[in-house]
C-alpha cells in the first residue's frame, strides 16, 4: 500500500510539496525561485493554494489519502463511507483526477455525480479554489440547463440526472477514467440506475475505476450489489468523523414537533451560547411557515440577544448554504431544512445545534391510479446518524423523538415510491446503445414496471416486440416526462410546437404561482386572473409566458419587480426560459419542424388541445355533478380543482366545463387535480388509442364515449386510423397480458 501511495507522490503529485509545508511555510512568505508548480495547469501555485492544503488536510478523509490511492491503483471498484463533513466529496475527485494524471489521461478524466444541482456548482467552485486553477477550465461543473467546462475540463461535477442523459451518447462513459458517485445513500431513482449500469460498464471496460462514496456507516447493501457474482470482496474504506455527537433524546415523542422545534430555536436563542441552528422539518410548507415564524419573534426579541436570521433552505427547489460560514457579528442562523438537506452543509463549521424532528414528507406513486400521495412517515436511522455529525465538537443534537423509537434501518430507495415510467424509457434506450442489463440494487415493484410498461405502449413508444418504437426513440431525446414529449412531438403534426414547447417549459420548472400571505391573497387572485385564459390553465401558462417575454423587451423595465407585482415568481420563470431554449434546441438538433406562433386563433386553439390529448388522455375527468366533483376515467376516483387553477377561482361565475385534461393528481391535496383545460369528448376519442379507450373501467361517462364513437360513424375511425399511421411507423394492436409481461425483462 505505501510503495503505490509512494509511486504517485514521486511522479510530482504533490509529493516534496506536502513535506515542505509540514516544515512550516506559511501564508504570505516568498517561496523565492524556486516554485512548484502545479502540475494541472503549469503554473505556480499561489500562495492561497497552500493556505488552503493546510486546511485540506485538518479533514478526515485525508488521513486515509495513501489507502485510497493504494485502493484505487489495486481495484476497479472502491466504497468509501463516511460522514458529510469528512471532506470525501472535494478531497476524493481531486485524488482521482492526479490518479488520471499519472496515466497522462490515457483512459479520460474524472466525473463526479451529486444529487442536487447547487452542490455540484458549489464543490466545483471549491475544488477549483482548492486545486489552484480556473472553474471553466481545468475543473467544472455541468448541471441541468448550465454547463461550465471545456475541453481541459479534467475533472467536473454533474448532476446523477445529467450523467445519465450522457449516457445515451457514452454508454461505456468512454471520456472518463474515473467515475465518482457521490450520495450513494440517497438513493435517489437516478443514482439507483447509474449504480446499476456501472456493474456491467465495468466488465466492459477493465481500465475504468470507480468510486461510491455514501454517509452511511453500514453500507451493506452496496457492498452486496457490488459484490455478488462470484467476484472478489469489494474494498471498503471507512472515515472516522472528528466530532463525537451529543445527543439530548425527548422523553416521549411530541406530536406537534413543528411548534416544540420552533420553542426549541427561541430557547436555545435565548442562552446566548454561540452558534448557528439546523432544524430538520417534514416539508417544504413547514419550512416556509417556520420562516415566517421565526422572522417575526427574532423581531421581538431584546437587541442584547443578537440577530436570529432564519433561512429557508428547500433541497428540492435548487439554492445552498455559503460555501463558507462567514462571521455576523452577534447575529445567529439557523437554517431551515428537510430530508436530502443534510449534504447541503459540507461546507458549513458553525453549526452548533441540531434539532431534528424525526419526521418526513414523502411522494409515494401509486401506479394504479397514476398518482402521488403524500406520506408522513419517520427518517431512517442512516439519516439520523448523519444529521448528529454535522455539528461542531462542542455541538448537541436535540431529537424530538425518545430514544426507543424504532426507525428503519436504511432509506427507502426512490425506484420503489415514484413513476418509474421516465425510467424504463431510459433503459429501452440503453438497449439500443448496448447495455441492456441493469442491475439494480432494489429491483423496481412489477407492478410499477408493468404500468410503466404499458403506459409507454399506450404513447406509440414500443414497438410490438416491445423495443422502442422510432416515436420512442425520439421521445427519449427530450428531457421531459414520456407524456409530454409525446405531446411535443405530435404538436410538430398539428403545426403548435410554438404554444405545447411552451406549456412543456412552463410545467417542467417550478410553479410559477406565488402562495401569497393570508392577508393578501384576494389581491394575488386578481392579478392572477388577469392572465386566466377561458380553455383552461395550459392556456394560461401560455399568458403568463408570453407577458414576462414581453416585459423582458420593454426598456428600463424590471421584470422581478413585474412578477412581483403580478405575485409570480421570477426564478421559475427564469428557469422555464432556460428550459423552452433547451427544448426548441432539441427540436431544431433532430430537424422536427417548428411552428410559427398563432396564439389566439380558433385552430391553434384546437390543435393545442390535439397534442396535449396526444400524450395526455390517460388523464381525462368528467364533472358528474356540475359542481366540481371530476370522476377520472382510469381509475374511477373523484377529485376537486386545486384552488390555483383558473376554474377554481372563477367557478362560481361561469362555471365549470363538463370534461377536462388535467396534468397532475394528488391525493393528499383533498384529492386535487392541478393544471386542467377544457376539452370536447369527440376530441379526446380522436386522439386516445382505441386499445387504450376499451381498456377502460366501465362507468357512465365510458357509456358516454362509446354512445358518441357509435354515432360518429365509420368516418372518424378512419381519420384516427390515418393519424395513428402517421404518428406510429408501426400500427399497434390491442395489448395482450402476456405480450406485455414478456416486455418486462429490464434485469
Amino acid at each position: 500500500m505505501a510503495e503505490h501511495c509512494a509511486v504517485l507522490e514521486e511522479d510530482n503529485l504533490e509529493g516534496e510539496l506536502y513535506s515542505d509545508l509540514d516544515e512550516g511555510q506559511e501564508d504570505g512568505l516568498d517561496f523565492g525561485d524556486d516554485l512548484e508548480l502545479n502540475q494541472f495547469d503549469g503554473l505556480p501555485y499561489s500562495s492561497r493554494y497552500y493556505k488552503l492544503l493546510k486546511e485540506r488536510k485538518t479533514l478526515s478523509v485525508w488521513k486515509a489519502r495513501c489507502e485510497f490511492m493504494d485502493t484505487l491503483v489495486k481495484n476497479q471498484l472502491v466504497i468509501v463511507s463516511g460522514s458529510v463533513k469528512t471532506g470525501k466529496s472535494s478531497q476524493i475527485p481531486q485524488w482521482c483526477a492526479e490518479f488520471c494524471l499519472s496515466l497522462q489521461y490515457q483512459h479520460g478524466g474524472v466525473v463526479c455525480s451529486q444529487i442536487h444541482r447547487q452542490r455540484a456548482v458549489d464543490l466545483a467552485l471549491r475544488v477549483a479554489d482548492e486545486m489552484d486553477v480556473n472553474i471553466g477550465h481545468e475543473v467544472g461543473y455541468s448541471i441541468p440547463l448550465e454547463t461550465c467546462c471545456s475541453s481541459d475540463t479534467v475533472l467536473r461535477y454533474c448532476t446523477d440526472d445529467v450523467l445519465l442523459r450522457e449516457m445515451m451518447s457514452d454508454p461505456l462513459l468512454e471520456r472518463y477514467g474515473v467515475v465518482v458517485i457521490d450520495q450513494a445513500h440517497e438513493r435517489t431513482a437516478s443514482t439507483d440506475v447509474l449504480l446499476g449500469l456501472l456493474r456491467n460498464v465495468l466488465l466492459q471496460r477493465p481500465e475504468l475505476r470507480a468510486a461510491v462514496l455514501t454517509a452511511s456507516r453500514r453500507p451493506d447493501r452496496l457492498l452486496a450489489h457490488f459484490s455478488s457474482g462470484g467476484g472478489t470482496a469489494v474494498p471498503l474504506i471507512r472515515l472516522e468523523h472528528p466530532f463525537p455527537a451529543e445527543v439530548v433524546f425527548s422523553s416521549s415523542a411530541h406530536r406537534d414537533y413543528f411548534y416544540s422545534a420552533l420553542r426549541l430555536v427561541l430557547e436555545i436563542h435565548r442562552t446566548k451560547e454561540k452558534g448557528d441552528i439546523i432544524v430538520f422539518l417534514a416539508s417544504a410548507q413547514e419550512i416556509d411557515c417556520a420562516y415566517d415564524i421565526l422572522r417575526k419573534e427574532g423581531a421581538s426579541l431584546s437587541v442584547e440577544l443578537g440577530e436570529l436570521v432564519p433561512l429557508a433552505l428547500c433541497p428540492a427547489q435548487g439554492g445552498g448554504v455559503p460555501i463558507l460560514g462567514e462571521e455576523q457579528g452577534r447575529s445567529r442562523r439557523v437554517f431551515l431544512t428537510s430530508s436530502q438537506g443534510e449534504d447541503m452543509f459540507w461546507a458549513v463549521d458553525t453549526v452548533n445545534f441540531i434539532i431534528d424532528t424525526g419526521v418526513e414528507n414523502k411522494y409515494v406513486y401509486n401506479p394504479r391510479i397514476r398518482a402521488n400521495s403524500v406520506v408522513v412517515r419517520s427518517i431512517s436511522r442512516s439519516q439520523a446518524e448523519v444529521r448528529r455529525e454535522l455539528m461542531s465538537s462542542t455541538g448537541k443534537c436535540f431529537c424530538l423523538y425518545s430514544e426507543e423509537t424504532q426507525l428503519p434501518s436504511d432509506t427507502p430507495p426512490q425506484l420503489l415510491e415514484s413513476n418509474i415510467t421516465p425510467t424504463v424509457l431510459f433503459l429501452k434506450r440503453m438497449e439500443i446503445a448496448g447495455l441492456g442489463h441493469c442491475n439494480f440494487i432494489d429491483r423496481p415493484d412489477p407492478e410499477g414496471l408493468m404500468q410503466a410498461l404499458e403506459e409507454l405502449d399506450y404513447l406509440a413508444a414500443l414497438d410490438d416486440d416491445g423495443n422502442l418504437s422510432e416515436i420512442g426513440i425520439i421521445m427519449s431525446e427530450f428531457p421531459l416526462d414520456p407524456q409530454m414529449a409525446k405531446a411535443l412531438l405530435a404538436a410538430c403534426e398539428f403545426d403548435c410546437v410554438s404554444e405545447v414547447v411552451t406549456i412543456a417549459a412552463m410545467l417542467t420548472a417550478p410553479s410559477c404561482f406565488l402562495e401569497p400571505p393570508v392577508g393578501m391573497r384576494q389581491e394575488a387572485a386578481q392579478c392572477h386572473m388577469k392572465f386566466q385564459h377561458p380553455e383552461g390553465d395550459h392556456f394560461t401558462l401560455i399568458n403568463i409566458y408570453n407577458g414576462y417575454k414581453q416585459s423582458q423587451r420593454e426598456p428600463y423595465f424590471s421584470l422581478e419587480k413585474w412578477c412581483q407585482d403580478y405575485f409570480l415568481s421570477y426564478p421559475a420563470l427564469q428557469v422555464a426560459d432556460a428550459i423552452r431554449a433547451e427544448l426548441t434546441d432539441i427540436l431544431r438538433r433532430i430537424e422536427l419542424p417548428i411552428s410559427e406562433p398563432a396564439f389566439g386563433t380558433k385552430t391553434n386553439t384546437l390543435n393545442i388541445k390535439r397534442a396535449l390529448l396526444a400524450g395526455y388522455f390517460m388523464q381525462i375527468a368528467r364533472d358528474v355533478d356540475g359542481s366540481g366533483n371530476y370522476f377520472m376515467l382510469t381509475h374511477k376516483h373523484v377529485a376537486q380543482v386545486h384552488h390555483l387553477s383558473s376554474y377554481g377561482s372563477r367557478a362560481h361565475k361561469l362555471g365549470l366545463p363538463e370534461w377536462v385534461l388535467f396534468h397532475e393528481y394528488t391525493l393528499s391535496e383533498n384529492n386535487c387535480i392541478r393544471t386542467i383545460s377544457q376539452i370536447s369528448p369527440e376530441v379526446f376519442l380522436q386522439m386516445a388509442p382505441q386499445y387504450f379507450f376499451y381498456n377502460l373501467p366501465t362507468s357512465e361517462s365510458k357509456d358516454m364515449l362509446q354512445h358518441i364513437l357509435d354515432h360518429d360513424g365509420p368516418a372518424h375511425r378512419k381519420e384516427k386510423k390515418q393519424r395513428t399511421q402517421t404518428l406510429s411507423s408501426e400500427p399497434h394492436q390491442d395489448c395482450q397480458a402476456s405480450q406485455s409481461y414478456e416486455r418486462c425483462v429490464l434485469q
